[in-house]
């Protein structure tokens, strides 16, 4: 299970970077100021849930199917529709009807933070 954890945080870290500097280079002058800021706001939660997937990889005792499965797919949800909506002028398509994912994706990371909290309260260190 270790593994897991580590690679799908070692995959959304390297896309967390290639895309914010998509977005810091690339969209810096073809995105409007609120568009760009919401187009980091996804790539800033994927950075976070990447390090927390890796810092979980460290923690066997705290690691279960579905806290990987809560991050993995919230993040991908939250993050990934985030980029979408902020793309879709750009893009020529509209993806106004995806909007509804986003909450569910942080829907999701909130769930996975609260079993992580309750995990973490019933670990037995002694």
């Amino acid at each position: 299970m270790t593994r897991k954890f580590l690679v799908a945080g070692g995959i959304f870290g390297l896309f967390g970077v290639i895309l914010g500097a998509f977005g810091a280079h690339g969209l810096k002058n073809v995105l409007d100021a609120d568009t760009l800021t919401s187009f980091e706001t996804g790539v800033r939660y994927q950075i976070y849930h990447a390090l927390l997937l890796i810092g979980l990889a460290n923690f066997t005792k705290l690691q279960n199917n579905l806290l990987f499965w809560f991050f993995t797919i919230g993040s991908i949800f939250f993050s990934g529709s985030i980029y979408l909506l902020s793309l879709d002028e750009l893009a020529g398509l509209d993806f106004s009807s995806i909007a509804l994912v986003t909450p569910l994706g942080g829907a999701l990371l909130i769930v996975g933070w609260t079993l992580l909290i309750f995990k973490s309260l019933r670990l037995n260190y002694e």
